[in-house]
Order: structure tokens, then C-alpha cells, then sequence
């Protein structure tokens, strides 16, 4: 016998509960009807005749309900199951209307009149017509029924071809992506990516970008170091065929890339997915426009080299984006025009080591943007004309050790900015940027030889400082005399803290 099922036992406790609470409320009903009855009512044949139809009726689904798990009902069956019902129904309705009436005793004619005659032949045809229509109804209903399951069935029957379809599609893709031969690989990725955008489920979807993230983490052979000049011929012609297989597999990753960035660009099922690229390199592929809408995004240990890292005009719009200890030692790293605006954004431990490192005209809107530890080294670190206003910037113990470092033209107007223990040791730091509001602290920050605010203060800042409301936490050593004292506490939101 099986047990009942999670939703069976939570309608039996239902039940239990609910039956003696509705017998508790309605029990004066029950008294005040049962003092309506007659004296002389046979009530202990009614309530046997009740107690019988009960349990015919009880039986009878008994029974239907096990013919039903055996076979299917035959249709007159389940007609005369149809006249039964309609029958008891009115026998119950006469029943009650004779008892409310107070049981009037019926007075037989001693002959039927032929007004009588035509009533009783009216009533008859009546009752005909009325259980042809119980069968007619019971007819359509089987119908109803019949062609319903027809219909689930078949949709079930697609489903499963469409699923088969599906895994035979990826199996195939799957195993090319493995061949020895990047035209192979290439075609694979091709299909997986078209097997993305068609699968049934957005679960396997996700399975399918999965598979192409895990192919770009799976460790690839190095570009093979140059030749001497005085190298065999043998040599050579091993060290080009090296070559082209290197340049053949990058290819495939770099398909792989220019793959995701196309369908994150486009407002496809592609976005709100998760993303696991922990220690992939980056060194091609276009992952300009794209939008990280939600889901979770891991660029954790990821390398970005080459010529050109471009994320410039990336929207940061929601989920969680990881770049923790990741490493951008490209000749140029391009985050022109990004826009965090909901984002879980973290470069914590990041490296920037590349001759530029461009933030300019970034936006940082909303949700949380985490430079915590990372450093910045190289030539130029840059974010003229970037917007704080409402997001939680945190460049805590972040170290700007770059030639140059510029926030000018930067607009400081709402939400937090913290670059708390902040090294800047580069040759040059310039904060010609416009405080209008929000929070900025650079309280603890370090600069020149490692103490705290020792050199000169970064170009601009003071200036800017006063010329704006915001709320500026600067190192006392910076503080114009006269206002050393004379602080502000954190509260006075309207006024620049000196």
C-alpha cells in the first residue's frame, strides 16, 4: 500500500481539523431543524434510507475510482453513474421541499382526468428529455476528456522529442569540442552557442554556457618562444607548427569570447545566466556593451594581457561581478564609459599594471564597487570625468603607485567614497574634481614616502574641496591653517570636513 503523498497528507489534516470545527458550528442548525420536524415523521427509516444512499454513493466512487485505475470507464457506465446521481439529486430536493412543507399527505384520484393525463405525459417527456441531457452532458464530458488527454499526451510525446533532440544535439557538439582539430572545435562552439538560444529550459541553457566557460578555464599550451637565429631547419618547422597550433586553439577561445560578448551585448536568455571565468586569460575577444543584468559573474585569478582590454560602455546593472586578484597587465585596459548601477562589483586584490588604465566617464549609480587592496601601477591610471553619485566606492588600502593618476573633472554627488589607508606614491596625483555632495574620506590615506599625507596634497583637491558641499574627510596635515580646529562633525553634511 502506498503512503499518501506530501499534498494527500496535508488535506487529511485539513480535514480533521476543519470536520469537527464545522459540526461544532453548525450543530444549533441542526437542532433548530430537527425541531421542525413532524412527531409523526418515521425518522428512523429516513435516516436509514440516508445512511443507505450514502453508502451506495460511497461505494459507487469506491468502485469507480478502482475499474478507473484497472480500465477506463465504458460510457454507459459512466451515463448510468450520470442517471443515478440526477435522480437521487431530485429525490433528495422532493424529499426536503415534503419535509418543509410539513409532509402533506397526497390524496390519490379515484380516476386520472385527461388534464391529469397530459401533465403526467408533459412530466414524462420532461424526465426523458432531462435524462438525455444528463447523457448528452456525460457524452461530452468523456469527449472533453478524452480529447485533453490526447492533447497532454502529445505535448509530453514533443517535450520528450524535443529534450532528445536536445541531448543528442549537445552530445554531438560536446564531443567535437574535444577533437584534435580546431576547425572541429570551432564548429562545436558554433553549435553550442546555437544550442544555447534554442534549448527548452533555461537550466540547459545555463548547462551549455557551463561548458563553453570550462573550455576557456581548461589550461591552454603557451605562444613557443622565439627561435634563435642560427636554428636548424628541423627545428624551425616544429617551432611553425607550434605556432599554428597555438594560434589555431587561441582562435577557438577567442571565438568563445566574441560568442558570449554577442549574446550579452543583445538583450538575449543569455543574460541574468551565471558566469565562471576564474582564471581564464584574456587575451583577445571583444567584451565591449555587454550588460551583466544578474546571476553571479566570476572573473576571480582571471589574467587580461595583449595589446587592448576593452570593457569600455559596460553596464553593470545587477548579480555579482567578481574581479578579486585579477591581473590587467594589458598595454591598454579600457573601462571608458562603464556604468555600475546595481551591481556587487569587486576588484579586490586586483592588479593593474598596464602602460593605461582608463576610468573615464564611468558611473558608479548605485550598488557597490569594492577597489579594496588593489594596485595600481604602470603609467597612467585615469578617471577624469567619472560620476559618484549613489553608489559605495571603497579604494580602501588600495595603492596607487602609477606614474600618474588622475580623478579630474571627477564628480563626487552622492553615496560613499572611501580611499581610507590609500597609498598614492605616484609622480603625480590629481584631484581637480567637483565635490557637490555625498561622502568622501581620505582619512588614513598615505602618500609620498609611505606616511600618512606626507607631500605635497594631490593637485586641485583642496580647491575643489571648498569649492563644494560635500562631506570631505582630508589628512590634517592637508587642512588649510585656520580650520584645523574648527571641524565640522560627520553630521554636517552641507560643508567640506577640513
Amino acid at each position: 500500500m502506498r503512503s499518501p503523498t506530501p499534498r494527500q497528507r496535508i488535506g487529511i489534516a485539513l480535514a480533521t481539523v476543519a470536520l469537527p470545527a464545522l459540526t461544532a458550528t453548525a450543530w444549533p442548525l441542526f437542532v433548530f431543524l430537527w425541531g421542525l420536524l413532524p412527531e409523526a415523521l418515521p425518522l428512523g427509516r429516513i435516516l436509514l434510507g440516508v445512511t443507505l444512499i450514502v453508502a451506495l454513493a460511497v461505494a459507487a466512487v469506491l468502485i469507480r475510482a478502482e475499474v478507473r485505475r484497472r480500465t477506463s470507464f465504458r460510457l454507459w457506465w459512466l451515463i448510468i453513474a450520470a442517471w443515478a446521481v440526477a435522480i437521487s439529486a431530485v429525490a433528495a430536493m422532493v424529499l426536503l421541499i415534503w419535509l418543509v412543507l410539513g409532509l402533506p399527505g397526497l390524496d390519490s384520484p379515484s380516476e386520472l382526468s385527461p388534464r391529469a393525463m397530459d401533465a403526467i405525459a408533459t412530466r414524462s417527456f420532461a424526465v426523458v428529455a432531462g435524462l438525455g441531457g444528463v447523457a448528452l452532458l456525460v457524452i461530452h464530458y468523456r469527449r472533453q476528456r478524452t480529447t485533453e488527454a490526447d492533447a497532454e499526451r502529445a505535448e509530453r510525446a514533443a517535450a520528450r522529442d524535443v529534450t532528445k533532440l536536445f541531448n543528442e544535439r549537445f552530445t554531438t557538439a560536446y564531443t567535437e569540442l574535444g577533437s584534435e582539430h580546431a576547425a572541429v572545435r570551432l564548429g562545436a562552439v558554433h553549435a553550442l552557442a546555437h544550442l544555447a538560444d534554442d534549448a527548452p529550459l533555461e537550466e540547459e541553457a545555463q548547462m551549455v554556457i557551463d561548458v563553453l566557460c570550462a573550455y576557456l578555464r581548461m589550461p591552454s599550451t603557451p605562444r613557443p618562444e622565439e627561435l634563435p637565429k642560427n636554428a636548424s631547419k628541423a627545428r624551425r618547422e616544429e617551432h611553425r607548427e607550434r605556432e599554428l597550433e597555438f594560434a589555431s586553439l587561441r582562435e577557438v577561445r577567442h571565438t568563445i569570447i566574441r560568442i558570449i560578448g554577442n549574446h550579452l551585448r543583445a538583450d538575449t536568455r543569455w543574460r541574468g545566466k551565471d558566469y565562471d571565468f576564474t582564471g581564464v586569460v584574456f587575451d583577445g575577444g571583444a567584451l565591449h556593451s555587454i550588460v551583466f543584468s544578474g546571476g553571479e559573474v566570476s572573473f576571480t585569478d582571471a589574467r587580461f594581457c595583449g595589446d587592448l582590454v576593452d570593457l569600455g560602455d559596460v553596464e553593470f546593472s545587477g548579480g555579482e561581478v567578481d574581479f578579486s586578484r585579477a591581473r590587467f597587465s594589458s598595454d591598454y585596459t579600457n573601462f571608458y564609459g562603464a556604468r555600475f548601477s546595481g551591481s556587487q562589483v569587486y576588484f579586490n586584490d586586483a592588479e593593474f599594471t598596464g602602460d593605461r588604465v582608463d576610468f573615464a566617464a564611468a558611473g558608479f549609480f548605485d550598488g557597490s564597487v569594492s577597489f579594496d587592496r588593489a594596485t595600481f601601477s604602470g603609467g597612467e591610471v585615469s578617471f577624469p570625468g567619472a560620476e559618484f553619485a549613489g553608489a559605495n566606492v571603497s579604494f580602501t588600502d588600495a595603492k596607487f603607485t602609477a606614474r600618474h593618476v588622475y580623478f579630474s573633472w571627477a564628480e563626487f554627488t552622492d553615496g560613499e567614497v572611501d580611499f581610507a589607508g590609500a597609498e598614492f606614491t605616484a609622480g603625480e596625483v590629481d584631484f581637480d574634481a567637483e565635490f557637490k555632495g555625498g561622502d568622501v574620506s581620505f582619512v588614513r590615506g598615505r602618500f609620498g614616502e609611505g606616511e600618512d599625507a606626507v607631500g605635497a596634497c594631490p593637485t586641485g583637491l583642496l580647491e575643489a574641496v571648498e569649492s563644494g558641499p560635500g562631506a570631505v574627510a582630508l589628512p590634517e596635515v592637508w587642512r588649510p591653517s585656520g580650520n584645523q580646529e574648527d571641524q565640522p562633525t560627520p553630521s554636517h553634511q552641507s560643508k567640506h570636513v577640513l
